[in-house]
């Protein structure tokens, strides 16, 4: 993870932008609002497992500067 996802707030930032995405283009797709919570059921259903081992993956940011 980096620095943008290396503390739990953080963390659900990234997520809740990624249900956001996933809402947005679920809702272009079928020409309509699809909703907050069927976003995030069908995001966390589909998609959060992979996207989640991907964001650990990541190499953690430890704030130290190489000299």
């Amino acid at each position: 993870m980096d620095d943008a996802v290396s503390s739990p707030y953080a963390a659900f930032l990234a997520e809740l932008d990624q249900i956001q995405r996933h809402k947005w283009l679920v809702s272009e797709s079928e020409g309509r609002d699809v909703g907050f919570e069927r976003a995030l059921n069908e995001w966390a259903r589909n998609h959060r497992t992979e996207w989640r081992r991907e964001q650990n993956r990541k190499p953690v940011a430890t704030g130290r500067r190489s000299r």
